[in-house]
């Protein structure tokens, strides 16, 4: 079932696999290693394919045969019947409708992971079954035709990727950032569930009316998953056309056989997640030319040229619902990847090795836990790699350490960009609520910092690996700031000024605190408004990045110490932070040069603040403010 189909350049090999080469989001030098065909030659391809029936050519009460998986790896035979064509189903695209005859179809119906079977009509291809109605009582399917298919295989790849389909660039390189009053870089802070949203606001709604015709929804196929993990894969991902469900996944590495390439009707992957847990969408080889081929006969995702990971496929079982029956399976070999996400199908290169994000999670702290390591690696793209990262490390934590009693946590991620030194982000916190689960880690700081830069708008940007350890303990480690005396309400200028801090721990005696400030000279008959915060909400003051260089170490460079209090008053004296760089108490005859009012790329001011760090046993939960007199200087 493999060749080249009348396909004069389908049967070019390239002489050695060409890893990232369609890489994290640019897909440079691919038009030159894989040639783009001319109008000529996609003309001659066209004709030449003498085994395709045009949809012209067909006619209602027309008899032939479908094949896919029904068990196992081999491609089989079910008897189909053309009821009639709708002749405008999608923008330039007919659809064929037919009647399916097998003992299984006449219990499962319509088939989840089914999408790309290739259907025949007078021993002609004549597309993929792609389509189907909800609670359908009849196994009646939508064909998409194979022309609207094989138009998707011949669309040239271009040189590069100008951004994510889905996700337009900011029109400007300082769109996504500002400064607040204090000159601290506030970043867009990145949020996964919110991508999720402007994703699925791209995308066709996926309907569960009965009567409305949708694609048969690509089953993601989900291994080693509980339930919060499918919860949240099911938030995130189901808007986008894909149905996660606890049925397989990616067979570890053990368990993976030799390549022997893809087969029309074979079951095929797409390995989002593969490791010690797993996410595989599931479905259908509709026709292999040469090292590409046509799947699904509907989009997966629809976010058009992309790089995802593919994997040979076999299927466990149909299981059959009253809603959508669909096929349980799991991967078997890695072989090549998806390149173009369309209306009609979706386009797989054999020569192609996707780009992966390397992944361990190592997690302290939780006593007789039988699994504490993970390691697995998921897709890369901008938004599935950081959707893809809470799924998977919040499953792993729930899996290890599931507790509803109190927990404190602190989680510690090493993220090495493509280019760039490694950096260290921190998480942490407490909770009453029990161990974090995957919409909590989702939004902690690590998978913000990972969103962050792959959505950067100044260049593409590649993760390359991360390394999570998280420590654990059963208790709730937090203290609320109950209230603060001023035990020297006026002070001399340069001397203390001293408070004492009413601090009540969580199940435990109330404790205080004297912390001493100095009061600088200059401060000579004033007031001193001093701030209480806990450490963890105090960032420090960072420049708004202008190249991803300066994005990367501003997100490293995270907040004050978490479990501490931090003493907080304005030095009296202005500062800047532009290009990278942060000036403090400048006088104000430099502050006039530097943020002239006839530049547009004049930089910021802000008040330059003091802080001084108190390191607590607790987190502590509250902040306040008190203020001393500060006396005359003596002549």
């Amino acid at each position: 079932m493999r060749g080249a189909r009348g396909h004069k350049n389908a049967t070019v090999k390239l002489p050695v696999r060409f890893p990232f080469l369609i890489p994290f989001c640019a897909l440079l030098g691919l038009a030159a290693a894989i040639p783009s065909l001319t109008p000529a030659a996609r003309a001659e391809g066209r004709a030449n394919r003498s085994d395709v029936i045009p949809v012209k050519d067909i006619r209602k009460g027309m008899k032939g045969y479908g094949l896919t998986v029904f068990e196992g790896e081999k491609p089989e035979r079910f008897d189909v019947e053309v009821i009639d064509i709708l002749t405008s189903f999608r923008p330039r695209q007919e659809l064929i409708l037919v009647k399916t005859m097998h003992p299984r179809l006449e219990v499962a119906k319509i088939v989840g992971g089914m999408s790309g079977s290739p259907i025949f009509l007078n021993g002609k291809m004549a597309g993929a079954y792609a389509y189907g109605w909800t609670f359908g009582v009849e196994p009646v399917a939508g064909v998409t035709p194979i022309r609207s298919m094989l138009d998707d295989l011949e669309r040239p790849l271009p040189k590069m990727l100008h951004g994510y389909p889905l996700q337009a660039l900011p029109a400007k390189k300082t769109a996504s950032v500002s400064m607040d009053h204090q000159g601290r870089y506030a970043a867009s802070q990145y949020s996964v569930l919110e991508h999720s949203k402007e994703m699925a606001a791209k995308v066709a709604p996926v309907s569960h009316k009965g009567t409305q015709l949708t694609p048969v929804s690509t089953p993601l196929l989900l291994g080693g998953m509980n339930s919060r993990g499918i919860a949240l894969a099911e938030e995130l991902f189901e808007p986008l056309g894909l149905e996660p469900l606890q049925a397989g996944g990616s067979a570890p590495p053990g368990k993976r056989g030799k390549s022997d390439g893809y087969v029309d009707g074979g079951a095929i992957g797409v390995d989002l997640i593969r490791g010690d847990m797993s996410g595989m969408g599931l479905g259908t080889v509709t026709r292999v030319e040469g090292d590409r081929l046509v799947a699904f006969g509907h989009p997966m995702m629809e976010i058009g040229i992309t790089s995802l990971p593919t994997t040979q496929a076999r299927v466990l079982w149909f299981m059959a619902s009253q809603m959508r029956s669909f096929k349980m399976g799991e991967g078997t070999t890695p072989l090549g990847a998806l390149v173009n996400d369309r209306q009609a199908s979706i386009v797989v290169d054999e020569r192609i090795e996707a780009p992966t994000v390397d992944v361990s999670l190592s997690i302290n702290g939780a006593p007789g836990a039988p699994y504490k390591e993970w390691n697995f690696e998921v897709a890369h793209d901008r938004f599935l790699t950081p959707a893809l990262l809470g799924v998977a490390l919040g499953n792993g934590l729930q899996s290890t350490a599931t507790e509803r009693q109190h927990v404190t946590w602190a989680m510690t991620s090493r993220v090495k960009f493509h280019g760039y030194p490694a950096i260290t982000i921190e998480d942490f916190g407490a909770s009453p609520a029990g161990t974090p689960g995957g919409a909590q880690v989702a939004q902690s700081n690590a998978i913000s910092a990972v969103g962050e830069v792959l959505n950067n708008p100044w260049t593409h940007a590649r993760v390359e690996k991360i390394d999570v350890s998280v420590s654990i303990s059963f208790g709730r480690d937090v203290a609320t700031l109950r209230g603060v005396q001023v035990l020297t309400p006026t002070v001399d200028p340069g001397g203390k000024a001293r408070v004492r801090l009413h601090l009540e721990p969580f199940d435990g005696e109330s404790f205080t605190r004297v912390v001493a400030i100095p009061v600088p000279e200059k401060f000579a008959g004033k007031s001193l408004s001093i701030s209480i915060q806990p450490g963890y909400s105090v960032e420090p003051v960072r420049a708004a990045p202008e190249s991803l260089a300066e994005l990367i170490s501003n997100l490293e460079a995270g907040t004050e110490l978490p479990r501490s209090l931090v003493f907080s008053y304005q030095s009296g004296e202005g500062g800047t932070a532009h290009q990278g760089v942060v000036t403090s108490n400048l006088p104000p005859s430099a502050l006039d040069v530097l943020t002239s009012t006839s530049s547009s790329q004049s930089p910021p001011q802000f008040h330059t603040m003091v802080h001084q760090v108190e390191e607590m046993p607790l987190f502590v939960v509250g902040s306040d403010s008190v203020t001393v007199q500060v006396r005359k200087a003596r002549r």
